[in-house]
């Protein structure tokens, strides 16, 4: 690929953040600028051998904005020319043999230090926002109605930041809760490029709206470094995801990355402020379902030391089970625990 607008940079991180462990407390941690340009993406693919655009310590703080898919795309469906950005039509010149199957523009991989396959990436989101004024949805005939609504079909939606919604229509405003639709680590080597589009253990393309900013994702690590991407931007989503995008946005966002040595989930697992979640990815829904409640079974026997038969009866009485999203490929459960039935630490 050609020279572009490529930018890494480091700050100090300002030291009222809270810090992840007692490992990350001996040193201040860094934020990495990354700016997008073509040698800082990857578009529609993860691969363990994909050279990192950069390099960073574990506890450290990427500031990246990702963004939304390039501008023919856009150009095919309406978008007026000033939607369309300078960054978006550089990265047209991708060509096509340099992409993926899959439908995301990614920024990474970044490489942390220090990770090694067996390890998790603790991935926290510290800060999410919307770069523009609108978002975009979109459905071309694959959607769960594509058999009924057989024309495709883009809708610009301006966002107001002020009231923090997205003004869908007069009369209509839907509340904004931005996060990133896709994150994750690179596969073992020796699978080559993997499609970017379904979910699995190396999270990729989750398209979970809890993943907003103050939640914590955590990745199974396979390759040394782990190789961190990130994109898939969106303003909001229901669950479901019916139409197959969200409201797509380029997303500005701070993520401190963690290596952990002292995790070892096989599937990514996640939390709130509120609540602690599993998840589960199959194209048969029902056994998305299985693996989901299977892994908050283990997190609970792992975490709060209950029997497996506990747990179990546990999720049935207190936790709830959401559809992420149906229109992958491989389609998404996860199960959602509230911490606050735990009324003794």
């Amino acid at each position: 690929m050609r020279a572009s607008t490529r930018w890494i940079c480091c700050v100090p991180l300002l030291a009222s953040l809270p810090f992840p462990s007692a490992a990350a407390q001996l040193r201040q941690p860094k934020t990495h600028v990354i700016k997008t340009g073509l040698d800082t993406i990857h578009w529609g693919y993860f691969d363990g051998s994909l050279a990192p655009i950069t390099h960073i310590d574990s506890g450290d703080i990427v500031e990246v904005e990702t963004p939304l898919d390039g501008a023919s795309a856009l150009q095919l469906f309406g978008a007026p020319p000033e939607l369309i950005t300078a960054t978006s039509r550089e990265l047209e010149s991708v060509p096509e043999k340099d992409r993926g199957p899959g439908p995301n523009i990614l920024v990474g991989p970044i490489a942390v230090n220090g990770a090694a396959p067996g390890d998790v990436l603790e991935v926290r989101v510290l800060e999410l926002r919307p770069a523009d004024n609108y978002a975009e949805n979109l459905f071309v005939p694959n959607g769960t109605l594509a058999e009924d609504l057989p024309q495709a079909r883009a809708r610009f939606v301006p966002l107001d930041k002020v009231g923090k919604v997205a003004v869908f229509a007069p009369g209509i405003e839907i509340p904004m809760h931005p996060f990133f639709g896709t994150m994750g680590v690179a596969p073992a080597a020796w699978l080559g490029r993997i499609n970017d589009g379904p979910p699995d253990y190396i999270g990729g393309n989750l398209d979970n709206k809890d993943l907003v900013e103050g939640s914590t994702l955590y990745l199974p690590i396979q390759v040394k470094g782990a190789l961190f991407s990130v994109g898939d931007g969106h303003a909001g989503q229901g669950d479901g995801e019916v139409d197959g995008t969200a409201l797509e946005v380029t997303l500005h966002g701070k993520l401190q990355l963690t290596v952990r040595k002292d995790m070892h989930p096989l599937w990514p697992r996640a939390e709130t402020p509120e609540s602690y979640i599993t998840m589960g990815f199959s194209p048969d829904l029902n056994r998305a379902a299985v693996q989901a409640v299977r892994e908050m079974v283990h997190f609970l026997v792992e975490e709060r030391h209950l029997s497996a038969q506990d747990a179990y009866m546990l999720i049935s009485v207190a936790a709830d089970l959401h559809v992420t999203q149906i229109v992958d490929g491989t389609k998404g459960i996860h199960v959602v625990l509230p911490k606050q039935i735990f009324v003794h630490k």
